[in-house]
């Protein structure tokens, strides 16, 4: 059986269409039990009504209604935690992750002893293009300082093996960063790539500041580089204002020059007040993270859930 796990936050006008194209390719796959678990993050539309709606007409749609707005994380641990099937798929409700290349990533699985097959963007046409290149930098730097070779333009839409999702449901950490942990938690897989497609409709959820926060959310999840910067920084700092010191203290001595500059001097405090702040900016986000982790809180409350999908969850429990 192949499980859908589709995030959702106020995709009232996608959801339908995503759930017809993914019907088409579902006819495609030879005997394929299905089903399909939406997660509603919390949205503020008409997006339940919607799967409510699948819900009476398709005995395999299924969903999960969160509190309020847990993220896409969340919604993405969710849906694999309740996922049934042999195969768990996960893709966005806006159709940027096109549901025909299931068909492709199927046969890949059944036909290799690979263990997931990823969706890579090799295009990224219609979108900004400071955002681009942004994220091209993001993917260099992150590879750079963390040991996790995270593919440039991979897309949380995949298709994964039983086991490999219950390795990553098994990763019972607060703060998540889903690229990095698929690929943390290794097995053997491939990429196919594809061109970027734009959204059917609505608006992308994704700023660009909260874009800025999951890119630092990625490398701190993974990487303690930061932390070693900031430590060679302040001693490179250390080094710079004794060789200082020194020199003025022999030309005080050796010349009897007496050393003047308010202007200079305010810039050496400023400049060294600068690099202790970013020094414990750094550090407060990694206590932050601990601060997180240590309070236990979950990583999603549901309000709501379709009765087939609470039946299996018990029986899986």
């Amino acid at each position: 059986m192949i499980s859908f796990v589709v995030p959702c936050l106020n995709e009232e006008m996608n959801v339908d269409l995503l759930y017809q194209a993914a019907l088409v390719t579902i006819g495609r796959l030879p005997n394929a039990e299905h089903e399909f678990i939406f997660v509603d993050d919390g949205s503020s539309d008409n997006t339940l009504g919607k799967i409510k709606s699948l819900c009476d007409k398709d005995e395999n749609v299924r969903y999960l209604s969160f509190s309020r707005n847990f993220g896409k994380e969340s919604a993405i641990l969710a849906g694999l935690e309740y996922a049934q099937g042999d195969l768990i798929a996960i893709l966005d409700a806006d159709m940027q992750d096109p549901p025909e290349l299931l068909a492709e990533m199927h046969a890949i699985l059944t036909t290799t002893d690979l263990d997931f097959v990823g969706a890579r963007r090799v295009t990224r046409v219609n979108e900004p293009r400071i955002r681009s290149f942004f994220a091209r930098q993001f993917y260099r730097i992150i590879r750079k300082l963390s040991a996790m070779d995270i593919v440039d333009g991979c897309r949380d839409f995949r298709l994964m093996k039983r086991c490999v999702v219950d390795a990553i449901v098994s990763l019972k950490e607060r703060d998540r960063f889903s690229k990095g942990l698929f690929t943390w938690v290794g097995f053997k897989g491939q990429y196919i790539e594809y061109q970027n497609v734009v959204r059917a409709s609505g608006e992308t959820k994704w700023s660009f500041g909260k874009l800025f926060m999951y890119s630092l959310e990625g490398i701190i999840s993974f990487s303690t580089v930061p932390l070693a910067i900031s430590s060679l920084l302040g001693l490179l700092v250390c080094v710079v204002a004794f060789f200082m010191i020194l020199y003025f203290v022999l030309q005080k001595l050796i010349g009897g020059i007496d050393v003047t500059g308010y202007a200079a001097m305010m810039c050496i405090i400023l400049f060294l007040g600068g690099i202790q702040l970013l020094s414990i900016g750094i550090v407060g986000q990694y206590l932050a993270r601990v601060f997180s982790e240590v309070k236990g809180r979950p990583n999603y409350i549901v309000r709501e859930a379709s009765a087939g999908l609470r039946q299996k969850r018990n029986e899986a429990a």
